[in-house]
């Protein structure tokens, strides 16, 4: 891949707690290109959310570079063309990157449509008729336009966590980040999420996903990470990975998921 394709170049990436005493995320380097599903898997406390919730600086790394889009954000400034410093605004890099948790994080006291309409009118200044045009697309595309004045409370978890995948992309990202999607939903729920995940890749949409759901590593990424103790410890794509492992930890760590 050529170098402009990469979105997100991760260099030496580092989180520690207590003082150096946990390490969260221990050197991990890896480049996003665009287009990628890369698939992050790996044991409960592996590192899997810290290196997510890294990317768009939810968790400030300890040491390390975060390049998205050619701009180290993890600097407190940036160099402009002519030589002057600029202080780097992290919430303007965080509205190119779509977050998707566990936890739906939706307004409960808002209706669905304007849970989706609120950051496209407040952060981006989008005119309120078009921000809900935009929104009911969207929510046709995910099979809950009939939902747009339901609170969150009338929704099942599936829905609930369609809506949250819609919301992020009414925003335009250009990556969307999942931190677990599925693990908080009852099982027949699961499937409805990870299909509209599934069109999101065929259209293209980067994607780095953090999941337990072996399946869909294997079926829609295109590059998956298995991670341990906060290190990255083999990549490669899902052939490699699910057919061909190489480490041992990875070995075993399938033979417990397969």
């Amino acid at each position: 891949m050529a170098v402009q394709d990469n979105l997100i170049c991760v260099r030496n990436l580092k989180k520690h707690y207590n003082k150096g005493a946990i390490k969260a995320l221990d050197g991990v380097t890896v480049d996003i290109h665009r287009g990628d599903v890369m698939v992050v898997v790996g044991p409960s406390g592996s590192g899997k959310s810290t290196f997510l919730r890294s990317l768009n600086l939810l968790e400030e790394p300890t040491e390390g570079e975060i390049i998205f889009e050619g701009v180290d954000i993890t600097k407190k400034s940036i160099v402009l063309p002519d030589g002057k410093k600029k202080k780097l605004n992290i919430n303007v890099h965080r509205q190119k990157m779509g977050m998707v948790f566990q936890h739906f994080n939706l307004f409960p006291h808002k209706t669905i449509l304007a849970n989706m309409t609120l950051a496209p009118i407040r952060v981006k200044g989008i005119d309120r008729a078009e921000a809900e045009k935009k929104a009911m697309e969207l929510l046709a595309r995910v099979g809950l336009a009939d939902r747009a004045n339901a609170y969150p409370i009338q929704l099942s978890g599936g829905q609930k966590q369609r809506v949250a995948i819609v919301r992020a992309l009414a925003m335009e990202p250009d990556v969307m980040l999942f931190d677990e999607p599925t693990s908080a939903l009852d099982p027949e729920m699961v499937g409805e999420v990870l299909d509209v995940m599934k069109e999101l890749a065929k259209e293209g949409m980067t994607m780095v996903v953090v999941t337990h759901e072996m399946g869909f590593a294997r079926e829609v990424g295109n590059r998956v990470l298995f991670m341990d103790e906060g290190k990255l410890v083999e990549q490669g794509t899902p052939e490699e990975i699910f057919e061909h492992p190489k480490n041992p930890r990875l070995q075993d760590f399938l033979s417990k998921v397969l």
